[in-house]
């Protein structure tokens, strides 16, 4: 039988808030110059370092798919989005790990100041070869590594000068647009405006008995959930379409769907969105378990406030 080697790949991670044709010029360099089958580019949800991002986890996740999807070797994925969380990278390395064989990880030279206090960073420096992407202004230093490369990229601009600036001069024409309506402020929405932008949209093409759930409390994949009855299978695809519409004019993005005559969920990251008709909903007594839910997380932090 034979023996056939995991794919050999590099991962590209970060916030990507937005991404712009600096890191456009990274890939293409790295395709080019690195050892690898693959290159995995990994938006987070949130940078363990940083306490908020401009753009939703689902809108950074879309704006990379736009701009990378037609790259060759090059794999956009949405695992930490997935997480809902802050991941570290050691807990991506591993994940990737089970299907490809993790050779590098790229980082800017401004990271370089930080790299130790990364959780594991022991593990990753015996683990990986580190991939130093050149930015003017950070040395190289690089004593703490294990091994490692240089990518002498030049590119001067950055996501937080785009954000500052507010200068899509450096932004694909492909996301200009929706990076600006961010830039503008009106996608700065925080997660309860969202929601209640969910709602309107939904009320708006006559779904009933709309439902939201806050599970901030609770150990579950989304931080809110919002249920919905339709008045029929036809309703029930009407509603998604609009949904849809909706959402992406506020640059909100669905990251995976399934829909049927009877049922549809959308999952928006940290929010997921059920549309179904009565007999449905009834059927599987959602609110019920999401009730349970919270109320079972609040009484655990009652026993042990810690």
């Amino acid at each position: 039988m034979v023996n056939q080697s995991k794919p050999t790949v590099a991962i590209f991670g970060g916030s990507f808030d937005p991404p712009h044709i600096g890191h456009q010029h990274i890939v293409e360099t790295a395709v080019k110059h690195l050892d690898i089958d693959k290159l995995l580019v990994v938006p987070a949800y949130l940078n363990p370092f940083k306490s908020f991002s401009l753009a939703s986890a689902s809108q950074r996740l879309a704006w990379c798919h736009t701009l990378f999807d037609d790259f060759e070797k090059v794999i956009v994925s949405d695992y930490e989005i997935n997480e809902g969380k802050s991941t570290t990278t050691e807990q991506t390395v591993k994940h990737f790990n089970r299907v490809y064989d993790v050779k590098y990880l790229m980082i800017g030279s401004d990271n370089l100041s930080t790299l130790t206090k990364w959780h594991h960073f022991s593990w990753l420096n015996e683990t990986i070869i580190w991939v130093i992407i050149t930015r003017e202004g950070y040395p190289l230093h690089v004593d703490n590594l294990k091994n490692w490369k240089i990518l002498n990229v030049d590119a001067p601009m950055s996501s937080t000068q785009i954000r500052n600036k507010k200068d899509l001069h450096h932004v694909d024409k492909k996301i200009q647009k929706s990076v600006q309506i961010v830039l503008e402020g009106n996608k700065l929405m925080t997660i309860e405006e969202r929601v209640e932008n969910i709602v309107h949209i939904l009320d708006d093409k006559k779904a009933e008995e709309i439902e939201v759930f806050n599970l901030d409390d609770a150990d579950y994949i989304a931080k809110r959930v919002v249920i919905a009855n339709s008045l029929n299978g036809k309703h029930t695809l009407a509603l998604f379409d609009h949904l849809k519409k909706g959402l992406k004019e506020h640059g909100d993005t669905i990251l995976a769907s399934d829909t049927s005559d009877d049922w549809a969920v959308a999952d928006l990251g940290d929010v997921l969105i059920h549309i179904m008709i009565p007999e449905y909903r009834q059927r599987y007594s959602l609110e019920q378990f999401l009730n349970e839910l919270v109320e079972n997380q609040k009484k655990n932090k009652d026993i042990d406030p810690a």
